[in-house]
This record gives C-alpha cells, sequence and structure tokens, in this order.
C-alpha cells in the first residue's frame, strides 16, 4: 500500500503471464534488452499484470482489470498464465471490497490484458459486469478504436470486455485529459495507441503516475529508444515519454509500471552521466 497525500494506493497483481520478448523488446536487440531479462529456455520472459485500487474521498477506484476469468483453457495456455495468489476480485476480498463495493474502474486502454476483468461470466454463461454497481471510463477515441479494430488490433481488442458496459449504460466516454476523483487524473499519453491513457495522482504535494503501457518496463522509461512492438504509434510514444521524464524529475514522482516484475515502481533520477535512471522501491501486493 502507498499513501499520496489523501489517496491510498493498493497494488494487485492479477496474473503471471510469459511473453515472446520480441514483442516486448521490438526492434532493441537481445545483446541489450537480455541485461534486463534472461529468458526462459523457450524463449519467453515475464510479465505481471499490474491493477490498482484507489482509496480517495470513501470512494473505490479500480485502475485496469487484467486478464479477467474469459479466457479458457487454451489462450491461459498460450499466456502460461498463473495465478498463484488469485485474480484481481480474490485481492480485492482480501481488502474488505466486494464487487459491489467499486465506484469506479478506469480502463487506461481496452488491450484484453488490461480489461479482461472488466466483465465476467455468470452462472448462465453470459457475460456481465464484474462490478456491478461502477461506472466504467476510457478515453472516446480508444473505445472508437476498439470498436473498429484492423487486421492487427483485432486480437487484442475483444468486444465481450466493453461492448456489455456500453448496453448496460455503465461505460462513460471521456474527451481527454479529465479529473475523474479528488487529486485522480486520466491523461491521454498517445502512442502505444491513440487513446492511451496514463493516472496521475496529486496529493498534499506528492506525486505519482501509473504510466500503464506508455513504459511496459521500467527500463522503457529510462530509455527513449525503447518500446515495444505493440505500439501503434511508436515515434509518438517516444515524444509522450519525453514529456513524462520531465514530469517525474521536476516532482520527484512515484513511477508505476504495468508489467515489470522486478521493478513495478520507483522514482526516476539523473546519475552522475546526467542519465536517466529508475531507483526502485519496494512495494507490498495484495
Amino acid at each position: 500500500m502507498l499513501q499520496v497525500g489523501d489517496i491510498c494506493i493498493h497494488f494487485i497483481n492479477d496474473a503471471n503471464t510469459m511473453v515472446d520478448p520480441g514483442g516486448a523488446f521490438g526492434l532493441v536487440p537481445r545483446a541489450l534488452w537480455s541485461r534486463y531479462f534472461t529468458p526462459s529456455p523457450d524463449h519467453l520472459i515475464p510479465m505481471m499484470e499490474m491493477c490498482l485500487l484507489v482509496q480517495v474521498a470513501g470512494k473505490n477506484i479500480v485502475i485496469d482489470t487484467g486478464m479477467g476469468t474469459k479466457l479458457g483453457p487454451k489462450l491461459e495456455a498460450q499466456w502460461h498464465l498463473s495465478r498463484p495468489n488469485g485474480d484481481l476480485v480474490a485481492a480485492l476480498k482480501r481488502l474488505g471490497v466486494q464487487p459491489e463495493d467499486v465506484d469506479m474502474v478506469i480502463d487506461t486502454h481496452l488491450h484484453a490484458d488490461h480489461c479482461g476483468g472488466n466483465t465476467r461470466f455468470n452462472e448462465d454463461g453470459e457475460v456481465v459486469p464484474t462490478f456491478p454497481n461502477a461506472e466504467y471510463v476510457v478515453q472516446r477515441r480508444e473505445y472508437e478504436d476498439a470498436s473498429h479494430p484492423n487486421e492487427r488490433t483485432r486480437a487484442t481488442y475483444v468486444a465481450a470486455n466493453f461492448e456489455p458496459l456500453m448496453q448496460s449504460g455503465q461505460m462513460r466516454l471521456l474527451d481527454g485529459d479529465t479529473e475523474l476523483a479528488e487529486g485522480v487524473w486520466g491523461v491521454v499519453t498517445r502512442g502505444h495507441t491513440p487513446g492511451h491513457m496514463s493516472i496521475r495522482f496529486e496529493s498534499d504535494g506528492q506525486y505519482a503516475a501509473f504510466l500503464c503501457d506508455l513504459s511496459t518496463y521500467a527500463v522503457h522509461f529510462e530509455r527513449l529508444g525503447w518500446m515495444t512492438a505493440y505500439d501503434v504509434e511508436p515515434l509518438y510514444t517516444l515524444e509522450t515519454k519525453r514529456v513524462w521524464q520531465r514530469w517525474a524529475l521536476e516532482h520527484n514522482a512515484l513511477i508505476i509500471f504495468p508489467h515489470d516484475p522486478f521493478r513495478p515502481a520507483g522514482h526516476l533520477q539523473l546519475d552522475e552521466r546526467g542519465k536517466t535512471k529508475l531507483d526502485p522501491i519496494t512495494i507490498d501486493f495484495v
């Protein structure tokens, strides 16, 4: 748990997965990325699926919902998915938060590994909202792209993760940067997708940010030229990271990453050569 002024942030890992480093590092040569990750015998590297529970002003806010429980055995095997401590909902219950207690769900974007837990199967096999009383929010541009996928994006934009929420009237579409709760801002960070959103926290002179897939791993934030092959607009990713690097340094902000199992959070610093380097902190997961 982390306190940012009046904002309480709980760290939840919905699942552990293993992925191809070609996706995670794109054009970065193996000789460079392997300084940070040692691939498994079948040439895979680990990812975690970070979700946050934010509590502020009496509200329970979930940021991203992870892989969810609708994948089925084949997709779970493809992801090498494991959950030694259970999923997002199980972690929330350990905090005393039932699905009915969640007031808002913030979808940073609608890729399936970040919003798969938006919905679930009920006992009749129907897809229903996981959090029945929550308002779900996402950027309008992200929803439009997810609703009209192309050959590159259709595998990760799964309508069952968001269309039932539009039908139930629970999903609100945002048009640009928006304060979603006291000191909690959804800010467009274009690059991974045109409508991708990061979450900025500001309270009592303290700052933090959940960058989400603006920087999949901590090293992606340290190095402007490193980015994933998943980024739809990689040159926007680079310039957006440049802006957020300056912000992180100016505010000594805690930066939270979505998939890094080794350095999930830390403060950006300048080393003796003036190069950016993350100073990681130890965080406790629910």
